[in-house]
C-alpha cells in the first residue's frame, strides 16, 4: 500500500500488517507520546472515543510515526436489530483519515433497539446467533471495504442453550465471512474461570478450531478478582491492573503454537503512568521474541 502524505508533505507510517507489541492509546498519555514517539510498535485506539473529533488531531499526529489499529466497541455485532449503517459509515470515515492497519470489534451485543447499554454482553452460541453475527460482520466488512477481526468476549454465566462451543462459533464465523479473529487471552482466562472450566483447555480448543492464519492479533490485560456471596470468586474483565502470570503463560503457549502475532497490552481503568504500560509491553516482547518469525520481522 502506498504511503499517505499529509497536507504538509509529511508521509504517514505505512499501513501494512501490524507487527510487534503495542499498547492502548489513552488520553492522559497523548502529550508524552507526541513528545517521544517510537516507545512501542503500534497503538490501538477505541473508535468511539474519536468519532466526535475530540483528540482526533492527536491521533493524526501520532499516526505519522506509529501504526494504529482501531478497536470498536459499539458495532453490536450480535444485536438482533442488526448493525447501524450510520455507525459503520462513521467508522469508515475514521478509517479513511487514520488508515489503521486493523479494525476489530467484539462478538457481543449492546444495542437494545432503543439505545445502547454500557457493556459488551455475550451471546448464546446458537445457530440463530451465528446467523445474526455472520450477516452483521459481512455488512461491516462491506461498509469498511476491509476484513475485520472479531474478539472473543469475557463471560460471567453460561446460557442454557448452545449449539456450539465458543471455539466452534468463532471458527464458523471465520468460515462464513472470511473475518479474522482477535484472540483475547485474558478473556479466555476470565470466562473459563467464571464458568468452572479449565483456561488451558479452552485455549487449546480455540487454537485447534480456529485456523491459525485467521488469528490476526492477541490481547493481554489484567482483571479483578471479587468474592461472591456463598464463597468463591468472580473474575471481572476490568483492564485495571498488570497482566497476570497466567495470561503471560497463555501468551507463551499461543505464540509457540501458532507463531508470532501482534500483541496488544490493554489497560483501560486505573490508568498507570505510560512507563508502566511500556514495561508491560516489554514483558510481552520478551515472550514473543523467542518465536523465530518475530525475530526475523524485527531485523
Amino acid at each position: 500500500m502506498a504511503r499517505s502524505v499529509f497536507a504538509d508533505g509529511h508521509a504517514a507510517a505505512a499501513s501494512g500488517p501490524l507487527q510487534g507489541v503495542g499498547v492502548g492509546l489513552r488520553y492522559p498519555h497523548h502529550e508524552q507520546v507526541l513528545a517521544s514517539p517510537g516507545a512501542v510498535d503500534f497503538f490501538e485506539i477505541h473508535a468511539e472515543n474519536y468519532l466526535s473529533g475530540i483528540a482526533l488531531d492527536d491521533a493524526l499526529e501520532i499516526r505519522r510515526s506509529t501504526p494504529l489499529s482501531i478497536h470498536a466497541t459499539g458495532l453490536s455485532l450480535g444485536s438482533a436489530h442488526g448493525v447501524s449503517r450510520e455507525h459503520v459509515e462513521r467508522i469508515a470515515g475514521l478509517c479513511a483519515l487514520l488508515e489503521p492497519a486493523q479494525v476489530s470489534d467484539h462478538i457481543s451485543w449492546s444495542d437494545t433497539g432503543g439505545g445502547h447499554v454500557p457493556d459488551l454482553l455475550p451471546l448464546p452460541y446458537t445457530e440463530e446467533a451465528l446467523d445474526v453475527c455472520a450477516v452483521a460482520i459481512q455488512q461491516v466488512q462491506d461498509g469498511l471495504r476491509r476484513r475485520i477481526l472479531v474478539e472473543n468476549p469475557s463471560r460471567y454465566l453460561a446460557y442454557a442453550e448452545a449449539d456450539f462451543s465458543e471455539a466452534q462459533f468463532l471458527a464458523e464465523l471465520v468460515d462464513r465471512t472470511g473475518c479474522g479473529v482477535l484472540l483475547d487471552l485474558n478473556n479466555i482466562l476470565v470466562s473459563a474461570s467464571n464458568l468452572g472450566l479449565s483456561p488451558a483447555s479452552e485455549l487449546r480448543r480455540l487454537l485447534s478450531a480456529v485456523p491459525a492464519e485467521a488469528i490476526g492479533e492477541l490481547h493481554v490485560a489484567g482483571h479483578a478478582i471479587e468474592p461472591i456471596a456463598g464463597g468463591g470468586t468472580l473474575r471481572i474483565d476490568d483492564h485495571g491492573s498488570a497482566v497476570s502470570a497466567d495470561v503471560w503463560h497463555m501468551l507463551d503457549t499461543t505464540t509457540r503454537t501458532i507463531g508470532a502475532r501482534p500483541v496488544l497490552v490493554e489497560w483501560d481503568t486505573n490508568i498507570p503512568a505510560f512507563e508502566t504500560l511500556c514495561a508491560e509491553a516489554s514483558k510481552a516482547r520478551h515472550i514473543v521474541s523467542a518465536i523465530p518469525e518475530y525475530a526475523r520481522a524485527a531485523c
